[in-house]
């Protein structure tokens, strides 16, 4: 069977390929879920089994949006704490967070998939690692719910075994055994994981943090995900107070602390890593272990600037991320592109820590290493998947700005008016095509209500 093509053409384009390659005004053409091709000018004539041309005047074409690190359930519990440091804002919501359920968790991941599907994310993935005892198939939810927006995803199956009465942060009926949250990580990744080229649902296993798991669950996670040839992502050096507290419990920083245990690789991804000294950068860079940077939880809770500039100029892999969305409660990675070049530039290299087409590669083909599938996604270029965004920039918001990637990360919001991901339309005209965007505000409201009810009566 002949091959189904959509054009976009007239339009300018950043593909973010090695040589960040841009046309003023250029063309894709996809076939079928392929980049098929790509240049500047005017599509090729002849063309067969065209279904679609859209006419990309005063756009910017990118690779779709990447995100690295995110918590849905928090949807449901956003603008709460909002005054508090890491520790205690994890002291503040634990107990609320330790009654979600199935019902919960699906609404959730409605709300924060919808929210970055609008807003141009094609691939994004949540580490979940809350699993109340009783409380339903959660994973099985979540993934359920990206399979119906439409998204590229990877479940970072977390878990946490150290519960209060071990010294750690949330109540014991929230935390597995270290036996049961093996099992169920390893029956997520059997049941769900899909390797191939185009694969829409991937896993990666996921032990919370440092503070919240055990040493053996950091181990035995590492020696699961490889035998199992799936990735592996935790938090990591997201606060001073995390450092002391390794320092204290293990006699050494995080990450050689991570390093003991088996987390530093190039199947590896941490979140945050904000509190990193240069032999922590150098550890990194030299295991090629990623990173997932999300400027704005970092500012909401006081964490601190990661010094991505100086990873950057080591070679240590960085995305981005949106995080949770109790510690973000825009739940917008496009947001993240322009708060990375801002936070950033607070930091010791200042204006010169990064540039928009920097931020821009960060959101792209970044979080495409990071989530090790920079073969697939990530650029505008032939043979990879047609994950494609189609960003309106000639309106008033962007009208004086006369370069388009400027405009798309330090000028306002810009409106999405395609979206595609493997070539299926998931955004169109800056609105959802999958999902029903008002029954899901519907149902997360219902949701955060009836938690806060159950929270309320204990």
């Amino acid at each position: 069977m002949a091959a189904s093509r959509i054009v976009i053409e007239n339009c300018a384009i950043a593909t973010v390929d090695a040589n960040d390659t841009e046309y003023a005004s250029g063309y894709v053409v996809v076939a079928d879920n392929l980049i098929e091709s790509v240049g500047a000018g005017s599509a090729p004539t002849g063309l067969e089994n065209v279904v679609r041309r859209v006419d990309g005047t005063g756009h910017l074409l990118t690779p779709g949006l990447v995100n690295t690190h995110h918590h849905f359930y928090q949807w449901i519990t956003r603008g709460l704490a909002t005054d508090h440091n890491l520790f205690n804002w994890l002291v503040a919501l634990y107990p609320t967070w330790a009654r979600i359920d199935e019902s919960m968790a699906r609404a959730a991941a409605q709300g924060s998939l919808a929210m970055m599907a609008r807003g141009g994310v094609t691939t994004a993935m949540d580490h979940h690692y809350v699993y109340p005892r009783g409380s339903g198939d959660l994973s099985g939810a979540i993934i359920g719910a990206a399979s119906e927006t439409g998204v590229r995803f990877t479940l970072a199956r977390g878990s946490m075994d150290r519960g209060e009465s071990d010294g750690g942060l949330p109540p014991d009926f929230a935390v597995e055994s270290l036996d049961d949250a093996l099992a169920a990580t390893e029956a997520t990744v059997d049941r769900y994981h899909d390797d191939s080229f185009d694969a829409m649902t991937q896993i990666a296993v996921a032990p919370c943090s440092p503070f919240s798991v055990s040493t053996e669950l950091m181990r035995q996670g590492a020696e699961l995900a490889r035998r199992k040839g799936v990735r592996l992502h935790t938090h990591g050096s997201e606060t001073v107070e995390e450092e002391q507290f390794c320092k204290e419990l293990f006699g050494m920083g995080p990450t050689d602390y991570f390093e003991s245990t088996g987390w530093l690789g190039s199947d590896v991804w941490m979140a945050h890593c904000v509190h990193m000294n240069d032999s922590d950068i150098a550890a990194f860079a030299r295991t090629g272990t990623g990173v997932a940077h999300c400027p704005s939880s970092n500012a909401r809770l006081g964490a601190g600037i990661a010094r991505v500039p100086d990873m950057l100029k080591a070679g240590v892999p960085v995305g981005l991320g949106v995080d949770g969305t109790a510690s973000n409660e825009s739940g917008e990675l496009h947001t993240e592109l322009r708060n990375a070049l801002l936070v950033n530039r607070l930091g010791a290299h200042r204006e010169a820590a990064l540039t928009a087409r920097q931020a821009l590669r960060l959101g792209t083909q970044g979080g495409a290493q990071v989530l090790g599938r920079a073969g697939q996604i990530g650029s505008i270029e032939a043979g990879k998947l047609a994950d494609l965004v189609l960003w309106k920039l000639d309106t008033l918001a962007h009208s004086s700005i006369a370069d388009p990637v400027v405009a798309l990360i330090l000028g306002a919001a810009a409106p999405v008016t395609l979206s595609l991901v493997g070539g299926r339309t998931v955004v169109e005209d800056n609105h959802l095509t999958t999902v029903d965007e008002d029954a899901v505000a519907r149902s997360t409201r219902t949701e955060a209500r009836r938690l806060a009810r159950i929270t309320a009566a204990g």
